[in-house]
């Protein structure tokens, strides 16, 4: 969660770095990366001698590494990658490795607050999960997926808890794959298990279960629902309860159910993507009412509106009283906003940012291959070669653009009634 009051909010625009002057001094330079608060501006580079470091504002760390790879802000502002020396891969933060080293690192990922750092990990004892530099104690046949709780002390993992040979069909059919938790796992095992979820005081876990090749189902702490179907999609949870939510395939259509009891009235050719409001008291999903049509569906109810090509994880605004959500219709992309398209549409764009009152929606957009900020279904800047997502001011009078204009990255901050072209 970021703290937008601890940033900088005077007006003005302040220059952070030359990024067009690095390719003098650095033989690659890979994806940009800024932090929320906008004050830096990062990214993987090569060295004349071939090593990889990360250069901040310009200035590379001392560390170097024979490779790097997935650059990442924390939720807390913390760069944070991936690199191997001698063959060796560990986490590094702010320039610090981690202690522990594996054959292989893949997919970091952060606790909400961003205080917790984990990732999978590979060692020639197996597979599993390193939290804040600590691997578990166990390891696995294979170990896929890394999932951390609210409060970023547990993570999970589906994992494979018995051996497989090639061909060994059946085998297979008697259920390979569990969950397991700080590297202890379910009793029970699947077919497959995926789409795993934390409860909010992470006491329990949720997951996608295949019981045999034509049936699924949801387990909550290894305990499977009563009923199964044909398919089931991510399993969510209520806030604050042990009560599960999630999309299942029913004879009637797609439901959604809640502990195995459907709690929507009606049925969808397709329902997935369920997110909760900030106030728990409201669920929204992107919904098929037909074939080839896609819309939300906000408690049950869908929006009038319809769009043929796809959309995106609904957006609630921080009061819980608005909807927002990325669409594609006609290959063009745009936001609907309750149900209602903004009428300029784009090459690309990303997901809504609403104001701290949930009155503004800013976003980033692509069109013409430049990049802008859009305020209310409106272009208000020009273009530039790299935007990160516009932030609000604790006020939401507002916005922070960090973007790179003729090679130079620059923070802006811009009053709301500023911002036209």
């Amino acid at each position: 969660m970021h703290d937008v009051k601890k940033y900088e909010w005077e007006n003005g625009s302040k220059l952070i770095a030359d990024v067009g002057a690095w390719h003098a001094r650095f033989s690659e330079i890979q994806e940009l990366v800024v932090p929320m608060d906008g004050e830096r501006i990062a990214a993987i580079v090569q060295l004349e001698d071939e090593t990889f470091t990360v250069a901040v504002n310009g200035e590379p760390w001392e560390n170097t590494f024979e490779k790097l790879w997935s650059l990442q802000c924390a939720p807390d502002g913390r760069l944070t990658c991936i690199g191997m020396n001698d063959d060796e891969w560990r986490v590094i933060v702010e320039n610090e490795p981690w202690t522990e080293t594996f054959d292989y690192v893949w997919n970091l990922q952060f606790s909400s607050e961003g205080e917790s750092i984990a990732a999978n990990v590979r060692s020639t004892a197996g597979y599993g999960i390193i939290l804040n530099d600590e691997p578990w104690e166990t390891s696995f046949i294979e170990a896929r997926s890394c999932v951390l709780s609210r409060d970023g002390r547990k993570t999970a993992a589906t994992v494979q808890m018995s051996p497989l040979s090639e061909g060994d069909v059946w085998e297979f059919h008697k259920g390979l794959w569990s969950l397991a938790v700080d590297g202890v796992a379910w009793e029970s095992t699947f077919l497959n298990v995926w789409g795993s979820a934390f409860n909010d005081d992470a006491s329990l876990v949720a997951a996608e279960v295949r019981l045999t090749s034509e049936r699924q189902t949801i387990a909550v702490g290894g305990q499977v629902w009563p009923s199964d179907y044909k398919a089931v999609w991510q399993p969510i949870f209520r806030p604050n309860t042990d009560k599960v939510i999630a999309p299942c395939l029913t004879p009637d259509g797609w439901m959604l159910m809640e502990d195995g009891a459907p709690i929507w009235k009606r049925s969808f050719n397709q329902l997935w993507h369920g997110v909760f409001s900030p106030d728990g008291k409201r669920i929204a999903a992107v919904a098929s009412p037909n074939f080839g049509k896609w819309t939300v569906a906000v408690d049950g109810d869908l929006w009038k509106a319809t769009f043929g090509d796809v959309v995106l994880t609904p957006v609630f605004s921080p009061d819980s009283k608005r909807i927002a959500a990325v669409v594609k219709d006609g290959g063009r992309w745009t936001i609907a906003v309750d149900g209602k398209p903004w009428s300029e549409t784009f090459d690309m764009i990303w997901d809504p940012v609403f104001s701290p009152d949930g009155k503004q929606i800013a976003a980033k957009a692509s069109r013409n291959n430049e990049l802008f900020v859009v305020l209310n279904g409106k272009i208000v800047t020009l273009g530039y070669e790299h935007l990160r997502q516009p932030v609000f001011s604790p006020d939401g009078s507002k916005l922070m653009i960090r973007a790179v204009e003729f090679g130079k990255y620059s923070r802006r901050i811009a009053p709301l009634t500023e911002l036209s072209i």
